[in-house]
């Protein structure tokens, strides 16, 4: 599978390997890793970005590719839809079949709600699903949630809501007592203890795993609760526009079935937004670890209804994706790779960073060594190795198959045994840091009875997010979000049922002139060529 010049590169990777193993490279200074930031993360690159023209975060920056779904015009916008035939009635409402809104439906139902999701896809299509390093919690002796959050707030640039990332620590374990209890595999030791490793940017052994797949576990476990419980799940359908009512409470949405076209009105009590992330829209032309739905459809609903966003214009690019071979570029490898023994090394043999530095210091240091020539070239670009074979050298024969199986079958699917020889990764769009801004309790701050929870959520992680903290916030704020959202319900009336919002957008892009042909929320990425 690898070239001539790959496999001389190889050769230099190989010659290097005992003084690497030897001398682990050093940490960066926070003035390197602010310096190597701002020279090379694409988070810094002005040309990536537009100013927002309308809306609670006119005047902000936002990626370019964000910036014109939130200035497109809605689905709904020469649409008739009468909200006085209701299609489905709930007291809560999930938008939204992965990690999050799972958690969520399956807390509202045990709290006696009656709850509905509803999904694009079908439930459990969602980057939980393509989540698999771990999930983090501070549940061992040498550890502590006050340790946990002094990794994570250092580790997201000190950016973080203090209310929102304590919350995230506090309730770590019983997060993980509450997947082990429902079914969740995790790694144990013959004596029933968890297994846990480091992450990027972590003082403490606190990542819990099953395997190389942690997400599709955790996904799969979820999923069968939510059919156990018999909670109805729409499949195939998008959620398009929030109804409001008179009073200015969220009352439901409007949703288009996939398959038909047809429009249908869903009214609730209470909502909880839970799309997910952005990477199918492809920011700055980066390939995506991301699930074929993830197109930030909750941002727009939530933006064009009034709720403002936060850190909509940091974006977490993960380190190692697949840079090469093509069948598979751009999809994750998982950072447990590096904490079980693998680093990073340019096309001369050089370790230039250390393993678990932070994901954005990492995947800028991999762009760097590639811009100033001194990554590997490949067919698609160009790359860096990840040097697997140090695995097996350190830990001994059979740990890559014992720990990292679905990744180790992933390359040899393509001829390439990541036991013998080294493999080659560049960065890709793996996660949205900012979302739509949320109190402690997960409620918007603008709109009321609208929750949000997961990845659609911004300021849970700052500017930047470490390993194992996403899977850990859609289970914490998904039940969290569940658990206010029936509570909630109790008490909230409804008026009368309107889109007056929607209007109200679109006059505001006329006003500012923005004139588009395109519609939002997206719902799939558009791949298809067309011939001229």
């Amino acid at each position: 599978m690898f070239t001539e010049a790959m496999r001389e590169s190889i050769k230099k990777v190989e010659a290097t390997r005992a003084e690497r193993m030897a001398t682990e490279p050093r940490r960066m200074t926070a003035e390197e890793k602010d310096e190597l930031l701002k020279s090379y993360h694409p988070d810094y690159k002005a040309e990536g970005f537009v100013e927002i023209k309308i809306g609670p975060n006119k005047g902000e920056k936002i990626p370019t590719e964000l910036g014109n779904l939130l200035h497109s015009n809605s689905r709904l916008l020469d649409v008739d839809v009468d909200l006085t035939k209701v299609d489905y009635e709930t007291d809560v409402l999930v938008i939204g079949g992965g990690g999050a809104g799972s958690s969520a439906a399956i807390e509202a139902h045990e709290a006696g709600a009656d709850v509905m999701i509803v999904t694009k896809l079908r439930i459990g299509d969602a980057n939980t699903m393509m989540a698999e390093g771990g999930i983090q919690a501070a549940d061992k002796e040498n550890d502590s949630p006050v340790q946990h959050y002094i990794d994570a707030f250092g580790g997201g640039h000190f950016a973080a809501r203090p209310e929102l990332l304590r919350r995230l620590v506090m309730e770590a374990p019983d997060a993980i007592r509450w997947l082990n209890d429902l079914g969740v595999m995790f790694d144990k030791h013959e004596d029933g203890e968890m297994v846990t490793t480091h992450g990027g940017g972590t003082s403490r052994k606190r990542m819990h795993a099953c395997k190389d797949y942690s997400g599709a576990e955790i996904m799969r476990t979820l999923r069968d609760e939510v059919i156990n419980r018999k909670i109805p799940v729409i499949e195939f359908t998008s959620a398009v526009e929030l109804i409001k009512d008179d009073k200015g409470q969220v009352a439901g949405a409007v949703l288009l079935n996939m398959e038909t076209g047809d429009y249908m009105v869903a009214k609730a009590k209470t909502v909880i937004i839970a799309t997910g992330g952005a990477g199918r829209l492809h920011y700055q032309g980066f390939p995506t670890s991301n699930h074929y739905g993830a197109t930030a459809d909750g941002l727009i609903l939530g933006y064009r209804a009034g709720a403002p966003l936060l850190y909509q214009d940091t974006i977490q690019y993960h380190p190692t994706g697949v840079a090469y071979p093509a069948q598979i570029f751009g999809a994750l490898v998982t950072e447990k790779v590096r904490s079980i023994g693998a680093m990073l090394v340019n096309a001369e043999g050089e370790a230039y960073a250390h393993p678990l530095e932070t994901r954005d210091v990492s995947a800028s240091a991999i762009i760097r060594e590639c811009a100033q020539g001194r990554g590997v070239e490949t067919p698609l670009g160009s790359g860096v190795w990840l040097d697997t074979p140090m695995i097996e050298i350190l830990h001994g024969e059979g740990t890559i198959e014992k720990r990292i199986p679905a990744m180790m079958r992933m390359y040899l699917n393509y001829g390439i045994d990541m036991r013998k020889e080294p493999i080659l990764v560049y960065p890709t769009l793996h996660y949205q840091n900012g979302g739509l801004e949320i109190g402690g309790d997960g409620f918007t701050k603008a709109i009321d009875n609208l929750l949000v929870a997961g990845e659609a959520v911004g300021g849970i992680h700052g500017r930047n997010r470490l390993m194992g903290n996403s899977l850990l916030d859609i289970i914490v704020f998904g039940r969290n979000a569940g658990k206010a959202a029936a509570a909630k319900a109790k008490e909230v009336e409804l008026g009368a049922m309107n889109l007056d919002h929607v209007k109200a957008y679109a006059e505001e892009l006329k006003a500012a002139g923005l004139e588009s042909e395109q519609v939002s929320p997206l719902l799939l990425p558009k791949y298809a060529r067309h011939e001229r």
